[in-house]
């Protein structure tokens, strides 16, 4: 069950006077493209549509993580993943309709639900919530859609999870074309080619490593050549596992050859290649092939 709205702290000797309750609750701030995940409180509790983070009351003995993973499951039907941090609030007052001295405690967690999740939907019947749905964030920071106060202090406070990514890239050229994967739904910039190459384990090296994601991502043997250069890209946006990161990546490229007549193809499955061809540098320099970053600096910098 989602808090509702109270008014403010009541110092009177009534509000001494007045039975008292303490409730120690846990929301999700789940972002996804611009859109925050909300859910409508009930009109039993409120005049009016309001709107509310995912969560409600922990229950006794319940870990607050556990405690929203289900809460958020029975408004809005997505499985979510927590964060290990959360924002802290604690707040008196005297409830409108019970008349009671309420000191409401909300852990609120950082969330996230994979990209092929289900639209959202109540799941719990006869509950705290009537809807859920992604909501443009701006809606919410700029108060043009009506939600409990505290939620705006919550997204304000909410910090996007740093990520700082080490990848190795290839440069393979044959004639007028370059070698390219196309990024699948699972990667950020879904549908864009980009240079061969991935992440470089803890420990690897990497020019082992550029040579097993060639391997992964186009069945071809590489053979690893020069340093061409470093590409850096910063962008803070929803990754490939539905996590809000601020994203840095760091990319090494190298010059590599494979053999002459070897045809490219995708070996691996559900990853974040779907496709690899030669492509013609003509049409990336006309904008007809929609390609990453990367891809222009390389070729603007490879001699």
């Amino acid at each position: 069950m989602s808090d509702v709205p109270g008014e403010a702290v009541d110092h009177s000797s009534e509000a001494r006077d007045l039975p008292r309750r303490q409730r120690v609750a846990a929301y999700a701030v789940v972002l996804r493209d611009e859109k925050i995940l909300l859910a409508r409180l009930a009109p039993y509790l409120v005049d009016g549509e309001v709107w509310t983070l995912p969560g409600g009351g922990i229950d006794f003995g319940e870990d607050p993580r556990d405690a929203v993973v289900r809460e958020v499951h029975e408004e809005t039907g997505l499985d979510v993943q927590i964060g290990d941090r959360a924002w802290i609030d604690s707040v008196r007052r005297v409830t409108d309709t019970t008349r009671q001295d309420m000191h409401s405690v909300r852990m609120v967690f950082e969330g996230w639900a994979p990209h092929d999740s289900p639209e959202p939907r109540v799941v719990e019947e006869n509950g705290s919530t009537v809807d859920a749905r992604w909501v443009p964030l701006a809606a919410v920071t700029d108060g043009s859609w009506p939600v409990v106060g505290w939620v705006r202090a919550a997204v304000e406070e909410h910090v996007a999870h740093r990520v700082q990514r080490l990848a190795v890239k290839a440069v393979v050229r044959r004639g007028d074309t370059v070698l390219l994967a196309r990024l699948s739904r699972y990667a950020v910039e879904a549908g864009h080619w980009t240079l061969p190459g991935g992440g470089v384990d803890h420990g690897e090296r990497p020019a082992a490593a550029l040579v097993r994601e060639m391997a992964e991502e186009t069945g071809l043997v590489a053979e690893v050549g020069d340093l061409l250069g470093v590409h850096d890209l910063h962008l803070t946006g929803t990754a490939p596992n539905g996590r809000h990161e601020d994203f840095h990546a760091v990319n090494l490229i190298f010059a590599v050859t494979v053999p002459t007549d070897a045809e490219p193809r995708v070996v691996e499955t559900d990853g974040t290649t779907d496709d690899v061809a030669w492509v013609d540098v003509a049409d990336i320099a006309s904008g007809m092939v929609a390609v990453t970053e990367v891809v222009r600096h390389a070729l603007g910098s490879a001699p």
